[in-house]
């Protein structure tokens, strides 16, 4: 439990740190930006200036420097209004009209936006100030817009190799996992089957010399069990087959079982509907994964309490659920009570719901998950199986 909580610390030092690069990237770039638009409208006062010494110029006027600086704009989208909001001109701007004079038009209606925006400069045309007057009115040229959209575009390829890289991160885990269990599983089946094939062998030479014994029938009923398990873990190493079954009589096998094991202070309640519920499931792994609910739920209870098993048929799906009125899960384990090695046992490997949601997702294609938990008053897994 220690070993996930700190790796849930991990995984959120690693979000808080890459939001906090990305908020750093945005404000740096912000921050850039705001400079060249600093710079960009004074390069406009400039260049309103001149457009005011070319309005006023004479045929005594050395008009060569107003004409650099009004030629040498070519990235500064620029429209210029008169007093009445009509555009005389514009310059680094694509309109499309049917002639100059549709163009203007067009124009006149974006330098307008452009002076409700407060990007603009008013010129008077006279010495003193009282005059006709002009605005000329600007954008930001085509290198800040790409500047002010680069960090996002940046940032959305950052992201999308991330989640590239975890996705293929966790495909590689997945994979790696399914060779542990599957090898796991193989070689438990193995270890198993020669021992189990002795102790079978013995039982039917008790039979023999000793038929009147009452011991051998349980010795016997515990070795089948053994011959389960084995053959179990072997079915689990390699692709289990799905047959239509009574999941009714799957159910009612579990409660059997659960009621020779337990002791009277467990309660097992089957709720099950009259009509029989078929799903396609392997008979034998579905068992094992009611079983270690209900194992779960018996420690959970701590050897004393009521567990119900339901069985209902729910749009098109067939559902199982086991309830149990134990000591309930906190909210903050609820999400990695199926993580592998999760635990809250003092003694336990935690892989017990980790193998169920395995049988159950991987090889049943089902659902499983905690439908409610509540500390104190119990806990009910819900399982989800196509009909």
């Amino acid at each position: 439990m220690q070993w996930t909580d700190r790796i849930r610390q991990v995984k959120i030092i690693l979000v808080v740190a890459a939001v906090l690069i990305a908020v750093a990237s945005l404000f740096i770039s912000q921050y850039l930006v705001r400079d060249l638009s600093i710079e960009e409208r004074h390069k406009m006062e400039v260049w309103a200036e001149a457009m005011r010494s070319f309005s006023m110029a004479d045929e005594n006027t050395d008009l060569n420097l107003v004409l650099k600086v009004i030629d040498e704009n070519n990235t500064i989208p620029v429209i210029v209004l008169d007093k009445n909001g009509q555009a005389t001109t514009f310059r680094n701007i694509h309109l499309e009209g049917l002639d100059y004079e549709d163009s203007l038009r067009n124009a006149s209606l974006m330098g307008q936006k452009m002076l409700a925006a407060g990007n603009a400069i008013q010129i008077f045309l006279d010495e003193e100030g009282k005059g006709d007057f002009i605005n000329v009115c600007y954008d930001d040229s085509v290198m800040i817009k790409r500047l002010s959209s680069w960090p996002y575009i940046q940032l959305g390829i950052v992201m999308v190799f991330v989640v590239i890289a975890i996705f293929a991160l966790l495909t590689s885990k997945r994979a790696e996992q399914n060779k542990v269990w599957v090898g796991l599983s193989k070689e438990t089946a193995h270890q198993l089957g020669t021992p189990i094939s002795s102790l079978m062998a013995w039982t039917e030479i008790l039979k023999e010399n000793y038929p009147d014994d009452d011991l051998l029938p349980e010795m016997d009923k515990d070795v089948k069990r053994l011959q389960l398990i084995a053959d179990r873990f072997s079915k689990i190493g390699s692709l289990p087959e799905l047959v239509p079954s009574s999941l009714i009589e799957v159910m009612t096998h579990v409660v059997d079982y659960m009621n020779r094991r337990t002791s009277a202070k467990v309660q097992m309640v089957s709720d099950f509907p009259r009509e029989d519920v078929i799903a396609r499931i392997n008979g034998q792994l579905f068992e094992w994964v009611i079983e270690n609910l209900c194992k779960n739920a018996v420690d959970a209870m701590e050897g004393e309490g009521r567990i119900t098993l339901l069985v209902r048929e729910e749009a098109g799906k067939a559902i199982v659920e086991v309830a149990d009125t134990g000591k309930g899960i906190r909210k903050k384990d609820i999400r990695n009570v199926f993580t592998p090695g999760f635990t809250t046992k003092k003694r336990g490997w935690g892989l017990g719901l980790s193998l169920a949601k395995r049988i159950v997702e991987e090889y049943h294609k089902g659902r499983i998950f905690v439908k409610n938990s509540e500390l104190g008053k119990g806990t009910t897994f819900r399982i989800e199986l196509k009909l």
